[in-house]
């Protein structure tokens, strides 16, 4: 992975503001993986995308991820620490981009779900029957094509096992047993919202750096951001002293 630099990481932030979350996680699997097109992005499997995303967190901030749930049954706040590296792997499956069922005369061809499917189903009446006809690529019962509305219950439940079997992490659950009363609850982990929270705090607390070493010394933003992390420390502990 190529890591973006400090005014590379500041762009993305910047465009990120007047974005909603589906956006904002775009531009972040952008940075992530600059080495797909644009336009490709958004027809990733999720699970891929996510371990995407978990890769680019671990570069920029580290394998220790802090993570804070309020226990659904007393309320009590429950922090912990997360190992994204350990955490990541124990997620990771083969990039399949599709699964196949063959079982009671079925053969079905199922693509995995981007975040293209999950944003047009989100956006339907019915989610369930949009990703569906969406993602299904073939369907036949006894050799006869079948069209989507057509698959019974079990079928479709099959393959929603099927295809997080297949791709593990694009549905990252977390159980936690509440320290307090002691009863398990579980939330998810939104990556995408997780990393963004940290990336807005990092580039606040730049852009002030920015601002005190401007001030302080008549540089310009690029000359700064230029400046190794440490260096630009340095200089604002000559600036705290003075």
């Amino acid at each position: 992975m190529a890591i973006t630099g400090a005014a590379g990481l500041l762009a993305t932030w910047e465009a990120g503001l007047a974005e909603a979350p589906a956006g904002r996680a775009l531009l972040l699997h952008g940075t992530a993986r600059p080495d797909l097109d644009t336009a490709a992005l958004p027809a990733v499997p999720v699970g891929e995308r996510e371990s995407d995303l978990f890769a680019l967190r671990r570069a920029l901030f580290g394998e220790r991820m802090q993570v804070r749930l309020e226990c659904r049954a007393c309320g009590a706040d429950m922090e912990f620490e997360l190992d994204a590296g350990e955490f990541a792997r124990s997620l990771r499956g083969p990039r399949e981009t599709s699964v196949r069922l063959t079982r009671d005369g079925w053969d079905i061809t199922f693509r995995l779900p981007s975040a293209a499917d999950l944003t047009a189903a989100a956006r339907a009446a019915d989610p369930r029957g949009t990703l569906l006809a969406r993602c299904l690529v073939s369907a036949a019962h006894d050799g006869m094509p079948k069209p989507a509305d057509a698959l019974p219950a079990p079928v479709q439940r099959r393959i929603a096992e099927a295809v997080e079997a297949a791709d593990p992490a694009a549905d990252v659950l977390l159980g936690i047993g509440c320290p307090e009363c002691g009863t398990a609850t579980r939330a998810e982990l939104d990556i995408a919202s997780y990393l963004w929270t940290e990336l807005d705090a990092w580039a606040r607390d730049l852009l002030l750096d920015v601002h005190l070493l401007a001030t302080a010394y008549g540089w310009s933003e690029p000359e700064i951001l230029a400046l190794s992390p440490l260096r630009r420390r340095y200089y604002l502990e000559l600036c705290a002293d003075v």
